[in-house]
């Protein structure tokens, strides 16, 4: 709906989404940029999948006594289906995403020993500490969400987004990986490992029941059957992968860690403040409730109009330079000597005996 003049335009959020996702179905679902990247993954999933059921799982239903042969291309039929449904779980959610500011934060405070000129403005530090159990964290301020990160969050290149406990940006769902669908990432790559497990042993099994029949050697009836040494070798060759990223994970998941800190920070060396011993761990990936989404996709929301070139962050706090502030576009707004640090939200600020100020949290997981 416009305004007098067409000055504003009500819309849903996803149109006027400023990230790279991709949207579906008026907002319910949303994908990474790479959200084509799903089809290769479906097609390498099912193709396999059919291959198995008219070659090998057709061909055992006679092999077996009673019902089994009924009960291995069931399990199979079903257990596809879960990895598919997982699939979409992980790729069509929202990850964790932040939403972004309109405006950079207020400064907490000013220094009373820096002189402000006319035209100059105050400048927010770069980076800001935080206590998370005990122990100094940094978070960095994000110029494109115009927000302070909060810890474990980091910004996706990919989608353009902050996200929360962000793990790493998935080509194969097309998604990032973060808060709100690690589990399903992992529960998806651990389920597609069984399934090739699953193909391979009974593609074995039938070339078995081959030799066995026709009393002959184990290679004569690998002849008999080409489509279960295609799907051995295939199985094979991804169970390196999907086997090989489910024991990462598994350990990742163990110490409470995620793939961006693995890389980055090498808790290894030094204590990990996220760390709730094994159990603990596993409890919260595996038990602990999904945190609802801070976007509401479908929301109606003013559609941004074409504005001039965006001024340095700090001109945004003084309004009566921003005239003055044309000119210092392209320069940078941080000082690094300026240890004041915002407060986020209604976060707990403890002041250190330095003067420096760090946000408390108490328990940020």
């Amino acid at each position: 709906m416009n305004t007098v003049g067409g000055a504003v335009e009500m819309v849903r959020k996803y149109k006027a989404w400023e990230g790279s996702n991709k949207f579906c179905l008026g907002g319910r679902f949303i994908f990474g940029p790479d959200v084509r990247s799903i089809f290769l993954t479906v097609f390498l999933i099912v193709a396999p999948a059919a291959v198995f059921c008219v070659f090998v799982a057709r061909k055992l239903l006679d092999d077996f006594s009673g019902d089994w042969g009924i009960a291995v291309l069931v399990v199979f039929i079903v257990e596809t289906v879960f990895v598919l449904v997982l699939l979409l779980l992980t790729s069509g959610r929202d990850p964790g995403i932040i939403p972004r500011n309109a405006q950079p934060p207020e400064p907490e405070t000013y220094d009373n020993s820096m002189e402000l000129g006319s035209g100059q403005t105050p400048r927010l530090p770069r980076t800001k500490d935080v206590i998370v159990n005990g122990a100094t964290v940094k978070v960095k301020y994000c110029d494109t969400c115009m927000l302070y990160r909060p810890p474990r969050c980091s910004h996706c290149s990919i989608c353009d987004n902050c996200v929360e406990r962000f793990d790493h940006h998935c080509p194969w769902v097309g998604q990032c990986i973060g808060l709100r669908n690690y589990r399903f990432f992992y529960m998806f790559v651990f389920s597609t490992m069984l399934l090739a497990l699953y193909v391979h042993g009974f593609c074995w099994v039938y070339i078995v029941k081959i030799r066995d029949s026709e009393n002959s050697s184990i290679w004569k009836a690998m002849t008999k059957t080409p489509a279960s040494i295609a799907l051995i070798i295939y199985t094979f060759l991804g169970l390196w992968f999907v086997g090989g990223l489910s024991i990462f994970h598994l350990y990742l998941i163990a110490t409470n860690q995620t793939t961006y800190e693995n890389f980055r920070y090498q808790y290894s060396r030094r204590g990990n403040p996220y760390n709730r011993g094994m159990v603990g761990n596993f409890m919260d990936i595996f038990c602990g409730s999904i945190p609802k989404s801070k976007n509401d996709f479908r929301a109606k929301v003013q559609r941004k109009q074409p504005m001039m070139p965006s001024h340095s962050v700090g001109a945004s706090f003084d309004s009566t330079t921003l005239a003055v502030s044309k000119s210092l576009q392209g320069k940078s707004i941080w000082d690094e000597a300026n240890d004041r640090a915002l407060a986020i939200g209604s976060n707990r600020v403890t002041l250190s005996s330095n003067g420096d100020s760090a946000t408390e949290y108490q328990q940020y997981l």
